[in-house]
């Protein structure tokens, strides 16, 4: 029996250009000695007409190469979880964290910046009794603040998966308010780093250095706000690898960030410094000490005793 796809797609499926794709093992680059580890994430360009015939996939760093259907998982959505967010009930009377995220956060906040906040809030037991059920994701919007809030099971499903934006909000150094149960949150916050985050990170950075890439090669200009971000995850990817940490506030690249958000730095040197970064975070990768997955049985552990607290 074949071993089973992560993604649950059938053998059959067709996967489209423009897709994210994950690399299922390492593979050497054809024609050098560079090999891309298990988790790397390319973006299909070509695609066959059955999946009796590979597709060519293309990283990065540039390289180009061609797998097989097997050797690749389709990264679904990873990058688009703030996208999927609805306006549904007040929430804010169950809110058990909530932190600033975004430019405040980074420490690359300027005078024209607005307030991003994001929270987890912990819903009545009734609200899951009943047949309507409680919305995952809500958001709201006020004169300068943006706010979204997970449902604390939602949360904990994507800082489990190692999500960039999941983990920030646990790592933000400006907490806004906590009870006893985001406390716990926080301080378990450790339990849901792993090597997988080489991967989330991965989708993120590809999703915005195609952003930028496309915008210069439609009009010979690319968005800053993308640029800067991409250099920004690859900064904190590097750091969360080595260090198994997460570092919210990048302020030392403070003045490189901003030039970039400036559009001061030519789309030249952004891809040059990405691709530098890029390489270093994929040494970054090989030598992590993280652990190969998070410890789902404490996140299982504390979300079943925050669900009692509301029985």
């Amino acid at each position: 029996m074949s071993e089973g796809r992560a993604d649950n797609l059938p053998p059959n499926f067709l996967i489209p250009v423009g897709s994210q794709v994950v690399l299922r093992y390492d593979r050497r680059v054809p024609g050098t000695d560079v090999v891309k580890p298990a988790g790397t994430v390319g973006e299909v360009v070509e695609a066959p007409e059955s999946n009796d015939r590979p597709y060519l996939v293309r990283f990065l760093d540039g390289a180009s190469f061609r797998l097989k259907f097997g050797e690749l998982l389709v990264r679904r959505g990873d990058h688009t979880v703030e996208a999927t967010a609805t306006a549904g009930p007040d929430v804010s009377a169950f809110v058990v964290y909530r932190v600033m995220v975004g430019s405040r956060a980074f420490g690359l906040a300027t005078e024209s910046s607005d307030e991003d906040r994001r929270g987890v809030f912990l819903p009545p037991a009734d609200w899951h009794w009943a047949l309507t059920k409680p919305p995952e994701q809500v958001e709201f919007f006020t004169e300068g603040v943006e706010e979204v809030d997970w449902e604390i099971e939602k949360f904990v499903r994507l800082a489990l998966q190692a999500n960039p934006n999941i983990l920030e909000v646990l790592w933000s150094p400006a907490v806004l308010h906590t009870d006893e149960t985001g406390t716990e949150l926080r301080e378990m916050r450790t339990a849901f780093l792993s090597r997988h985050l080489y991967r989330t990170y991965s989708g993120y950075v590809l999703s915005q250095f195609r952003l930028m890439k496309r915008g210069f090669d439609t009009n010979r200009h690319y968005k800053p706000k993308h640029a800067m971000h991409l250099i920004r995850l690859l900064h904190s990817g590097i750091y969360a690898l080595r260090e198994g940490d997460i570092r919210v506030d990048v302020g030392e690249h403070r003045d490189e960030l901003l030039a970039i958000r400036r559009g001061e730095v030519p789309f030249e040197a952004v891809e040059a410094r990405a691709l530098e970064l890029d390489r270093v975070f994929q040494e970054a990768f090989a030598s992590s000490r993280l652990p190969e997955k998070p410890d789902t049985e404490r996140a299982n552990r504390f979300l079943i005793a925050a669900r009692r607290r509301r029985v």
